[in-house]
């Protein structure tokens, strides 16, 4: 389980992270006095306007905020109720769901709409198989 719980932890990281391509944006659009005071006047009324790959970098980070509370139950979960005999199992997946985020970030950002879905699903298989070894 030390496994699985190290990419839980990577995976709070990457969370954290995912938000700075969009705030590096919104800083060069806004230009750095607006940013260091918040917000543009008239906001959110009037935004400048904004590339589109930083949507999309907000919406690749606010998916993995959705995301993260099923994956850490699940790992905890498998930590607290497994009986150990299914720790690399449960490491695995938690590896694989690790790197589909990494990589569904950047297929999201980069607007490559043929593989955001299947590398968003095989992260949310990844919840399901270990939340699966927990409850059967």
């Amino acid at each position: 389980m030390e496994t699985a719980y190290h990419y839980l932890a990577l995976s709070g990281i990457l969370t954290v992270l995912l938000w700075t391509p969009y705030i590096a944006g919104r800083l060069f659009v806004w230009g750095l006095p607006t940013f260091l005071t918040n917000y543009p006047e008239g906001f959110p009324k009037q935004e400048p306007e904004t590339p589109l790959w930083m949507d999309r970098a907000k919406r690749a980070h606010l998916n993995m905020v959705e995301t993260m509370p099923a994956f850490i139950a699940v790992v905890v979960a498998a930590g607290l109720l497994g009986d150990g005999s299914n720790g690399a199992t449960v490491a695995q997946w938690a590896q694989i769901f690790f790197f589909a985020r990494i990589v569904h970030a950047i297929v999201y950002i980069l607007a490559i709409p043929a593989l955001r879905t299947p590398v968003y699903l095989v992260s949310w298989a990844a919840i399901l198989v270990i939340g699966a070894q927990v409850v059967l």
